[in-house]
């Protein structure tokens, strides 16, 4: 990374081109280890989980119904009877179908060898024993054939994907018990500034309890790290220097005081204890950004991202370039976060040259999902941010926002 001469550069770099060099710059860090299935939610895989079976492993019944050879149906104008000569329920092991008749099954249960399709109950009729089975019954209704789901030997679940409760149900299926997962990214996070005190502490003149540290320690959990809290820094840069070296953790990440202030000193005290990557983007709100790493720790180079004060900054910041980094080191498979267009429901006027983030929430309005702005807008607002239920992403070009133009937002839910 570039040293302390790159500290100041005089253009802002835009979001992707930040985003480009912060992921050139890192790679995995986390461990792997083994854990056990039910502990494997959330976690992200290490290797790939390959199919040692396929699913289903049998062919099976879809339906309770009737399972019969179609060649003895097969283009018939008039109902056509079939003795019954069985019966298969899921967890037999069947004997192979009497030819020209047909057996009772249900749903799961595998097929006897020569039959291919399944009337269900409700179109069935019975006349005593035998199966009335009406014209234009499909081959192979209602079954479902080996591996329709996953063949034996196919990547079932990629390395990099975070397990979720679905991934864990595949697994299973396919008879993992354990499954080699990466260690969860250890990453230390303070917060600075001389006013910032701890939630629930008495607040002197101009004090104010520290959110973001509660914030971002929230969003780092939802992505699968162990936030190792390195408390509340004052605008002292030698204790910021001492309290950064003494650190010792996957990655490094410290809101407040990276701006060009006099006490701002959280990128000078980073580009001397290792360097600084870059520290401004074409971000609005979000501007004042320091990445770069500090030397030595146990991986070496320890990444470090110095997000701004502002909670919403410090959120659209995290949001921009925070989750991908975590991604990356954490081993996981990055993916842009879902974007959904709506409609616009109010009139913004813009510079054009950043990318900007707006608070919404969305409302279904007849036919449309309209995007309203979610209380106050600064970047201090706490209340509009707890309100939204997406961000609307502005492009770097948009000069302007009118009612009914269409929208980019990016939902909220289940992203971290």
């Amino acid at each position: 990374m570039p040293g302390a001469a790159d500290c100041y550069p005089d253009t802002l770099l835009s979001v992707d081109q930040a985003r480009e060099r912060l992921l050139r710059a890192v790679a995995p860090v986390a461990g792997i280890e083994a854990v056990a299935l039910d502990a494997a939610d959330g976690r992200v895989l290490a290797r790939d989980v390959v199919a040692a079976l396929s699913l289903p492993p049998f062919a099976q019944a879809a339906m309770d119904g009737y399972a019969l050879d179609h060649r003895d149906v097969a283009g018939a104008a008039a109902p056509v009877r079939l003795p019954l000569s069985g019966r298969v329920a899921a967890g037999d092991a069947p004997r192979p179908l009497v030819p020209g008749t047909a057996v009772r099954i249900f749903t799961g249960a595998p097929l006897p060898d020569g039959a291919d399709t399944v009337l269900m109950q409700e179109d069935a009729d019975l006349d005593g024993d035998v199966l009335l089975v009406p014209p234009g019954l499909a081959p192979g209704r209602h079954c479902r054939a080996v591996g329709e789901d996953i063949a034996a030997g196919a990547v079932a679940l990629p390395a990099g994907r975070r397990m979720s409760p679905a991934a864990v149900a595949l697994a299973a299926a396919l008879g993992e018990r354990t499954l080699a997962v990466r260690a969860p990214l250890t990453v230390a996070l303070l917060s600075t500034g001389n006013e910032v005190r701890p939630a629930g502490t008495p607040l002197a003149p101009g004090a104010i309890h520290d959110a973001n540290g509660p914030l971002l320690t929230a969003l780092l959990r939802r992505l699968g790290c162990r936030v190792v809290p390195a408390g509340i820094v004052g605008d002292d840069r030698e204790v910021l220097s001492a309290t950064l070296s003494s650190l010792r953790a996957d990655l490094i990440v410290s809101s407040g005081g990276v701006s060009a202030g006099e006490e701002d000193h959280v990128k000078t005290a980073v580009a001397a204890l290792g360097g600084i990557d870059f520290w401004r983007l074409a971000l609005k709100p979000g501007k004042p950004l320091a990445f770069g790493h500090i030397k030595g720790g146990h991986v070496g180079n320890t990444p470090f991202l110095g997000l701004p004060g502002n909670p919403f900054a410090a959120f659209a910041a995290f949001l921009a370039l925070g989750r991908p980094l975590v991604q990356r080191l954490s081993g996981e498979t990055i993916a842009d976060p879902p974007r959904i267009t709506v409609r616009c429901g109010f009139a913004h006027g813009r510079a054009p040259g950043k990318r900007e983030y707006l608070r919404v929430v969305l409302r279904q309005e007849g036919d449309d999902t309209v995007a309203h702005l979610a209380g106050a807008g600064g970047s201090a607002a706490l209340s509009s941010l707890a309100l939204a239920d997406a961000v609307a992403e502005v492009e770097e070009a948009c000069d302007s926002l009118r009612p009914g133009d269409p929208l980019t937002v990016i939902p909220l839910q289940g992203l971290f």
